[in-house]
């Protein structure tokens, strides 16, 4: 594996791991906010948790326990889309290696690094899969009991 120092192809080999680099750009903003996401769902397992070792009413002790049981989902989901993100970019990382290795050396590495942009491509579709399976979780909890009582025909 001998490194040539060939002016043009270090520029090409710099060329050809721009476009991955735009990828793993994609991948840091989606860690960024599903790790903010991810802080937000700790959160508010934090004051669930606390209001209901404050309160003895069964009612809200149901609730209470059945939101804290879909915020640990919606953490375990957040926490696999960071985990798959992580793996993306280290994936693109090692694709970008060797893209600059087999244009500046002897290396045959063309399949490898078609096999990891492919890869970190699918690890990235599956952390958008937990991250679209997360938000909607999310909203579908949104059950707000003041309106649902309204409905109802009862009054806070």
């Amino acid at each position: 594996m001998a490194l040539t120092l060939d002016s043009s192809a270090i520029t090409h080999g710099i060329q050809l791991a721009v476009a991955p680099v735009f990828l793993l750009t994609a991948v840091s903003g989606m860690i960024g906010a599903v790790a903010g996401r991810l802080a937000r769902i700790i959160d508010r397992a934090r004051v669930v948790e606390d209001r209901a070792r404050a309160n003895t009413e069964p009612e809200f002790l149901a609730r209470a326990y059945n939101e804290l049981a879909d915020l640990r989902l919606r953490g375990r989901l957040a926490n696999g889309c960071i985990g798959l993100l992580t793996f993306c970019a280290f994936l693109i990382g090692i694709t970008i290696i060797l893209l600059f290795l087999g244009e500046t050396t002897n290396f045959q590495s063309n399949r490898l690094a078609v096999a990891g942009f492919l890869a970190g491509v699918a690890s990235f579709l599956l952390a958008l899969v937990c991250f679209l399976t997360e938000t909607m979780l999310a909203t579908r909890l949104l059950n707000f009991h003041m309106l649902q009582q309204e409905v109802e025909g009862k009054k806070p």
